[in-house]
């Protein structure tokens, strides 16, 4: 069953057209990954999703409710929960101070605390300085605590921009162990924007491929791997990013 439904979706900064005409899907629990070349419009497409960009053009659908111009604050309390990148932690908070703020829209307070432990079981290192103040932690335990944030708001679909960025090997492996029992655990819906092809291809059911804010290539991930567009614009020497 489709959970969310975008169409003919368009975007923009100013004058300048970012997304053009993007359709595509997301089913209930399922893993879907944008994939692209750097200034492919992909983490635009995902603000737009979120509520933080106003679409030109189109139509965003979640749960078969029209959610074009919703905005972001709303958009979290339907479900749509995005990691944007660049971590956006509260660095005067301390560890566990910005995970409890992750549920701040949520009632039930003894499952935020069952949550929070969940996360520090996920995040091994959030458990060792549960009491550092955000600030303190390094680029990559900075990026964990974004994630679990935005783990404990319970998504219903959960939007990651390039979530593997400034981690180490080690912490990527448990990342991928993380996006899959996303599934599992809160029966969430995954829309993953990652330069991290190695992550990506092996987490994700389905994937579309973006060049210049349009879709040029989609399908599972099996058929996407063996796409020559795919091989030539992002496995090859093409620079991944935005």
């Amino acid at each position: 069953m489709t959970l969310l439904q975008v169409e003919h979706l368009g975007t923009a900064y100013g004058p300048v057209t970012v997304n053009r005409d993007v359709s595509l899907t997301v089913g209930q629990n399922e893993i879907v990954t944008i994939l692209g070349p750097n200034g492919a419009g992909k983490s635009t497409l995902l603000r737009a999703i979120s509520g933080l960009l106003k679409p030109r053009s189109g139509s965003i659908r979640f749960d078969d409710r029209d959610v074009t111009n919703t905005p972001a604050d709303r958009a979290v309390g339907l479900g749509i929960i995005m990691v944007p990148e660049g971590r956006k932690i509260f660095a005067d908070m301390t560890v566990r101070e910005n995970l409890r703020l992750g549920a701040y829209a949520r009632k039930d307070r003894d499952a935020v605390e069952e949550d929070v432990k969940l996360m520090e079981s996920y995040f091994e290192i959030l458990a060792q300085k549960r009491g550092a103040k955000g600030g303190e932690l390094s680029g990559g335990q900075q990026q964990m605590l974004a994630i679990a944030r935005g783990l404990m708001a319970r998504p219903r679909i959960l939007l990651l921009d390039e979530p593997s960025l400034g981690l180490s090997p080690k912490l990527v492996k448990d990342l991928r162990a993380v996006i899959m029992d996303v599934k599992k655990t809160f029966a969430s819906a995954v829309l993953l924007v990652e330069q991290n092809a190695g992550l990506a291809l092996t987490v994700a059911e389905r994937g579309y491929l973006l060049h210049n804010g349009r879709i040029v290539a989609s399908g599972p991930i099996s058929e996407l791997r063996d796409d020559r567009l795919m091989r030539d614009l992002y496995l090859g020497n093409t620079p991944q990013g935005h």
